[in-house]
């Protein structure tokens, strides 16, 4: 059974490991960022939901009479 070769592992997980970092870096490098973050207005607008025109009474079970 012949020996399993190995001295050329070293250059080629190092020059995979290189053209993985520089194809991440295009990568990262083709994406826009924005340069600055723009405030927002924080005022609360008041929308009108259907339910708070009608009452309504919810019942906690702790004060349901005890059968």
């Amino acid at each position: 059974m012949p020996q399993l070769d190995t001295s050329t592992w070293f250059t080629t997980v190092l020059s995979t490991t290189i053209t993985l970092f520089i194809l991440m870096q295009l990568k990262v490098s083709l994406y826009t960022f924005p340069h600055a973050p723009s405030v927002k207005s924080t005022q609360l607008m008041k929308t009108n939901n259907p339910w708070e025109l009608k009452w309504t009474k919810i019942y906690s079970p702790l004060s349901l009479p005890q059968q």
